[in-house]
């Protein structure tokens, strides 16, 4: 008990020691707490908030601008007896809003200035500042709002709103109610285009009015105006292709494979980024969030994940060459599909009508033969010693493609999809118990392989490229300087021999120029284009029962062949057929890039004019609707 006691002294001795040394380092040593106006209640702030940083295409095309906007503040405890009614009249308010904003105002902070009411009209900012020296405790903040002089890409430049509550108390910067960019660039560059607000610091008597500034001025500071921002964009692309998915679902990403610039990135549906600017911004925002069907905030160039069908096939016939389990001269027959197990429903079906004749890679690519192609990730995998070790050594190659994982592009949205390795396919099934027939549909990319369209649009220019890609990214230019990132400059290699990627190129060329090729029709006179369609089969569930729905259209292509200037990939939902929709928008995006015109202007109005909620989409929320809500 008495070595207890004697603990429990030493123990008070010590806490005391460690608190009397901390208050003689605050009050003695350390006094910026002191010195700090803004922890002084006679001391008030007022913030000159700069303009933000503009935002152009790569061509110049001013994207996002500003505009002047009025707010009007309160600071609660300076409020004296008004003219309510009068008040709320002139601002078009009624009494409940008034009363319940002075309320928020309060819980904030009595002494701190807070948002009353946003983005007054030009009329009523008129009319009111004549008035204001009536209203104490309320004054004008001049703000600037952004417009966006297209009405497109508002996926890419995104919105700014403002700083609510939980946002101030983490980031020390920022004060409640201010704006803050909330998605797409705004978001991912904040920082640079914000600028940084100017203060200024005011002294204030007993009876709580300025008489002056704080210390002559001496910690004021001017505001800094925000970097401007040049994009890899092509707004004139970007809008093009926006308008050939008019009435469908999907996305379509266009890079330039030299470079990793994001020529075009597409989500359909989307909206007008004008709607997210005004007293009507959170109104509109909570109308497109909660279309839970179309989801027009859902990026689907960046995060919708669909397996990549025989687009896919390219990735596995490079790898099969590299691993040297098929050379050029490696033939396949075909009878209408794969048989690779024993039971009747072992058979995975093929339309490349070879009749049973052998056929080498470069006529499977054009053919898109699933023979082939599950062949050759056979061997892949029964290469080496166990099929989980064949299975690692293939995961590992596809993701040299920048597949299975998140690119690093510099937006602040994405996925990473999946490539499977055998860890994944353990959790599956009893572990070392499958093979890699259980795997047989990752052959022809309808297996457990998911992808967004910005990793297939950059797989496509590894393949362009033969052999290397660039890490996709949107900003070209900060303040007119280029970026020079090494995460944007430096290529990242697939490690497969260039020599193999000429064999597969030509596969793709016959894919638009051979008679028989799954895009014969969407070619181009005059452009060498290479490309791969890829149809991938849809299903849901309705009570309980697998529901086959209309195919997802996916394409992939590049131009010209040679010193490539574009690649793009397309991901139609329930588009049908590969070559039915997406091949088109592909070759129509390429034309228009490196045309700046459209030769068959026909085809170009009936790709636009196919409306897929007539044909597709209506019908489908007919059929979720049936689905009772305790299976959904």
């Amino acid at each position: 008990m008495r070595n207890n006691g004697i603990i429990l002294i030493l123990l008070t001795i010590f806490s005391g020691i460690i608190f009397i040394g901390r208050l003689y380092y605050l009050q003695i040593v350390d006094d910026s707490f002191r010195s700090n106006p803004l922890n002084n209640a006679a001391i008030t702030t007022k913030y000159d908030y700069p303009k933000r940083g503009h935002i152009y295409d790569r061509n110049d095309k001013l994207l996002v601008a500003n505009q002047t906007s009025y707010d009007v503040m309160v600071i609660p405890n300076e409020v004296k007896t008004l003219d309510t009614l009068e008040f709320c009249k002139i601002l078009s308010i009624d009494k409940k809003y008034f009363i319940t904003k002075i309320n928020k105002a309060i819980k904030y902070s009595p002494r701190l200035p807070s948002i009353f009411l946003e983005q007054l009209s030009k009329s009523d900012y008129a009319i009111l500042q004549e008035k204001m020296f009536r209203y104490k405790g309320f004054y004008i903040q001049k703000r600037m709002l952004r417009e966006y002089p297209f009405n497109s890409a508002a996926n890419v430049v995104g919105y700014i709103s403002q700083v609510n509550e939980e946002k101030a108390k983490n980031n020390p910067y920022y004060q409640q109610g201010e704006l803050i960019g909330t998605q797409g660039v705004e978001k991912q560059y904040e920082n640079i285009l914000r600028g940084v607000k100017g203060v200024k610091f005011f002294k204030r008597n007993i009876h709580n009015k300025i008489i002056g500034s704080y210390k002559n001025g001496e910690l004021d500071t001017l505001a800094v105006v925000g970097k401007d921002l040049q994009l890899t964009l092509d707004i004139e692309l970007q809008q093009y292709g926006e308008w050939l998915l008019n009435n469908k679902r999907g996305g379509v990403v266009a890079i330039e494979p030299a470079t990793g610039e994001i020529l075009a990135l597409i989500t359909a549906p989307s909206y007008n980024p004008n709607l997210m600017v005004g007293r009507d911004r959170s109104k509109n925002f909570n109308k497109f969030y909660l279309d839970k069907i179309n989801k027009p905030l859902f990026d689907r160039s960046l995060q919708a994940q669909y397996s990549p069908g025989s687009t896919f096939k390219m990735v596995n016939g490079l790898i099969a060459l590299q691993e040297g389990v098929i050379t050029t001269q490696t033939t396949t027959r075909c009878f209408g599909g794969y048989k690779y197990g024993a039971g009747k429903n072992d058979f995975m079906g093929c339309h490349c009508h070879t009749g049973g004749r052998p056929l080498k890679l470069t006529e499977a690519i054009y053919k898109s033969c699933n023979s082939y192609f599950s062949n050759s990730y056979r061997k892949t995998i029964e290469k080496y010693a166990t099929t989980a070790e064949g299975m690692d050594h293939w995961s590992n190659s596809v993701k040299k493609f920048g597949l299975g994982n998140y690119l690093g592009y510099d937006l602040p949205v994405g996925q990473k999809g999946l490539i499977p390795n055998a860890a994944y396919y353990n959790r599956v099934y009893p572990k070392d118990r499958w093979r890699v027939t259980y795997t047989i549909s990752n052959a022809i990319g309808q297996g457990e392989v998911l992808t967004t369209p910005i990793q297939l649009a950059n797989m496509t220019s590894a393949v362009a490229n033969r052999g290397f890609y660039i890490t996709p990214h949107i900003v070209k230019k900060i303040d007119n300087n280029p970026i020079t990132e090494p995460k944007y400059t430096i290529p990242k290699d697939t490690d497969i021999e260039p020599a193999y990627f000429e064999l597969v190129v030509d596969g793709m060329q016959k894919v638009f120029e051979q008679k028989g090729g799954t895009a014969y029709y969407s070619q181009v006179k005059g452009i060498e284009m290479c490309g791969k369609t890829g149809t991938v089969e849809n299903f849901i569930r309705v009570n309980g029962i697998k529901t086959a729905l209309a195919d997802h259209s996916i394409f992939i292509a590049f131009a010209p062949k040679d010193d490539p200037k574009i690649a793009v990939a397309v991901f139609i939902e329930n588009g049908g057929f590969g070559s039915t929709i997406a091949a088109p928008v592909a070759s129509l995006m390429i034309e228009k890039y490196l045309n700046e015109t459209i030769q068959n202007k026909w085809r170009e109005q009936n790709i636009h004019d196919i409306n897929l909620y007539e044909k597709e989409y209506d019908n489908q929320l007919e059929l979720i609707q049936t689905i009772p809500n305790e299976i959904k």
